[in-house]
């Protein structure tokens, strides 16, 4: 069993659709050092396209997305939680054990695991109800706890929050954070920079389909090197 999926590497990825040229070239590294790294940037910069990238939802149209290790090593152990949060037609319970079933995971010891996230994401009270009946923020919450439980390597974030209040939102967070203490890779897109700040260990700035600056949190926030990332910053629009 490999050690980590651990280190991918982007070599001149490009992904084109109906021949518009969408992002890259992209030359990017995420080693196995931990840690969560965020893009920002404008609509339209590329964000979620690059996070559907890496997870294997798109196709680089030239260039390689390389993992360290086989193909179906990598899927079985990344995540990835959309913007808008996808639950499953079974009970609460049932949706968070699903990953765990699908690996051949006994079925009662899944629940069991099952069962210890829905009682941390507050959830206990419902667990055997039908997911759907849940507000946007518990489906969020379901969804982080499914992509969690198989304990990932690297979890993909397409702006978890977008939608949620700040209760929601804190317990999103939360959840990051934990999970980042555990040893899982985050790489996460936001537009909310309070979140960035609070999470992000690196930022990467997205402009025009490539990663226009790349920087530990810190130093992006105390001065951002190019005008670009500047004026986005002060809320500028970028053309």
């Amino acid at each position: 069993m490999v050690d980590s999926i651990l280190p991918v590497v982007l070599d001149q990825a490009i992904v084109r659709k109906e021949g518009r040229q969408i992002v890259g070239p992209l030359n990017l590294t995420f080693g196995r050092e931990g840690g969560c790294s965020i893009l920002v940037g404008p609509n339209g910069a590329g964000k979620t396209t690059l996070l559907r990238l890496m997870h294997g939802l798109e196709r680089a149209s030239e260039g390689r997305v390389t993992w360290s290790a086989r193909k179906d090593t990598v899927y079985a152990r990344q995540s990835f939680v959309f913007q808008a949060p996808v639950v499953l037609r079974r009970s609460c319970l049932e949706n968070i054990a699903y990953p765990l079933f699908v690996r051949g995971v006994q079925r009662e010891k899944a629940r069991a695991e099952a069962a210890k996230w829905i009682e941390d994401i507050g959830l206990a009270e419902v667990a055997h109800n039908d997911a759907h009946v849940l507000s946007g923020g518990e489906k969020q919450k379901l969804a982080m706890a499914r992509a969690l439980i198989t304990k990932p390597d690297v979890l993909f974030l397409d702006e978890p929050t977008a939608n949620l209040d700040g209760a929601s939102t804190q317990e999103i967070e939360r959840l990051i954070a934990s999970a980042v203490q555990s040893g899982t890779r985050i790489v996460m897109a936001t537009h909310d920079f309070g979140q960035a700040r609070r999470l992000a260990t690196d930022i990467l700035f997205m402009y025009r389909g490539r990663i226009h600056e790349h920087a530990a949190a810190d130093i992006f926030f105390g001065g951002p090197a190019t005008d670009e990332a500047a004026k986005f910053m002060k809320g500028d629009l970028l053309i």
